[in-house]
């Protein structure tokens, strides 16, 4: 397993105060789109806090105490699965739980995001990516002999003022600054790797019979994750979507789409239309999350 790398920006300006829960636009659809009869993409928009469970008390009132904490992090999550019959989409559902009960039970070190001694939180994600990686291994060796099991996993977990994405494979992540789209994970593909060894032009990616075929997966031979870190300012925008939007919709017209948006889910929806207006060829699954700017006082 090779380590896992850190690509990073820089941060120029203070981040201003961290969001309120009610200042996120978060928002995810998932469609088969017009030629698959299953949907085998899987994806998860949610916020982790720390909770207090009453069990017992003699306080009256009990349900106005502030049981839930202060959100420790934001987390947009999508699994694209590889595989005959319902494999893939099996795949993809199990990686997404077991990244879900990682981030519930396991991963307790949000504090040392963005820090100097940032390294045990990136540890945690490619822990995290292993687990599920070990578990779609597992099931897979349930199966009869033959029948693949694999899924992409791509994770944009929040650490305000820090987006910390976790790539394998080729579902992407983007981010809108400053009006400017930015593909921030790499394809893990056979293709891509070609480019990036200078034996395939990047023009012609697209029209390569290796442009689909993963280099890495959650569940396939080799699972090798890879972190970009990146500021999440108020007014950028994340995306993160499975290749059956990126096979129909360019990345500018990603990016005229999200300049444009009135929320989340009307970027998300209107994104996931056109890919399928124009083909619907694979499943569809787009999330956008982003931190409103607060009303004027």
């Amino acid at each position: 397993m090779a380590p896992i790398g850190l690509r990073t920006t820089t941060i120029s300006a203070a981040p201003g105060p961290k969001p309120r829960d009610d200042e996120l636009d978060l928002f995810g659809a998932t469609h088969p789109g017009k030629v698959r009869k299953e949907n085998q993409d899987h994806f998860l928009v949610c916020t982790v806090h720390p909770q207090v469970v009453i069990h017992g008390t003699s306080l009256p009132d009990a349900e106005r105490l502030p049981l839930r904490g202060e959100r420790l992090a934001t987390i947009l999550l999508v699994a694209d699965g590889v595989g005959g019959g319902t494999a893939g989409g099996e795949a993809s559902k199990l990686a997404v739980e077991t990244l879900t009960r990682y981030v519930s039970t396991t991963l307790r070190c949000y504090h040392a995001a963005g820090r100097q001694g940032e390294e045990e939180f990136l540890d945690a994600l490619r822990r995290a990516a292993l687990e599920a990686h070990a578990a779609v291994r597992a099931e897979a060796a349930t199966r009869p002999e033959g029948e693949r099991m694999a899924t992409t996993l791509t994770l944009a977990i929040a650490v305000w003022p820090w987006m910390y994405a976790m790539q394998v494979g080729d579902s992407r992540c983007y981010h809108l600054s400053d009006g400017v789209l930015h593909q921030v994970t790499r394809d893990q593909t056979v293709a891509q790797d070609l480019v990036d060894r200078g034996a395939l032009p990047p023009e012609r990616v697209a029209a390569s019979p290796f442009s689909h075929v993963l280099a890495s997966a959650i569940g396939g031979r080799e699972a090798t994750p890879e972190v970009t870190r990146f500021d999440i300012r108020r007014g950028s925008v994340v995306l993160l979507c499975s290749d059956g939007l990126t096979k129909h919709v360019t990345d500018q017209e990603i990016a005229e789409r999200l300049r444009i948006m009135e929320s989340s889910e009307q970027a998300s929806r209107g994104l996931l239309d056109l890919a399928l207006e124009r083909g619907g060829s694979d499943n569809v699954t787009v999330i956008v999350g982003r931190a409103r700017f607060p009303p004027p006082r």
